[in-house]
């Protein structure tokens, strides 16, 4: 397992237009997607520790968000025929035990994620409302250690967004696996 921390990212970029068939069936757009306050861009699969550690939180916080207007979507971009764990049936049973209250998306050629610059899972965008990168980094401060009463970075920066304010200045970058990419 490869470890990897967010590089540093072009705020105020526009968010990259995508297609992507998901787990309930549908095809889903960044128009679909998006809420009319912002939107979150999560990168995950269904293998990674790190992501293992705050799957139970994410449709928790994401939930929270969608009262604000913020939309959300994961998209798995992993070379699934190298793990198994994320494939797409799996991806199904994944978004249905953990009850994502979002689209969860296969992102089969990679070209979202690379078109993103995401680099690990979980690897988190938030757009403002209109779609311009503010926040680029982690969930919440607990990283593999799945605990309650930490600081939750991802909703205070984007409920701020939400509301017409501005995502903080200081952006903790997020940690995890390496993006499995087809050789």
């Amino acid at each position: 397992m490869v470890s990897l921390r967010t590089p540093a990212s072009a705020l105020g970029s526009t968010a990259p237009p995508f297609d992507l068939p998901g787990v309930d069936g549908r095809r889903h757009t960044l128009a679909s997607v998006r809420g009319e306050n912002g939107l979150v861009v999560m990168f995950i699969c269904n293998h990674c520790p790190y992501v293992k550690a705050v799957i139970d939180k994410i449709p928790r916080d994401m939930r929270e968000l969608a009262a604000l207007g913020v939309g959300s979507v994961a998209i798995m971009s992993n070379d699934t025929s190298a793990y198994q764990e994320d494939s797409f049936e799996n991806m199904k049973a994944v978004a249905a035990q953990h009850d994502f209250p979002f689209p969860y998306l296969l992102d089969e050629t990679q070209d979202v994620a690379r078109a993103y610059g995401a680099v690990c899972t979980p690897d988190i965008f938030g757009y403002d409302r209109d779609l311009k990168l503010v926040y680029r980094g982690r969930l919440d401060d607990a990283g593999r250690t799945p605990r309650e009463g930490n600081r939750r970075d991802l909703v205070l920066a984007m409920g701020s967004v939400a509301r017409g304010g501005a995502a903080p200045a200081e952006q903790f970058a997020s940690i995890g696996c390496s993006i499995k990419w087809r050789m």
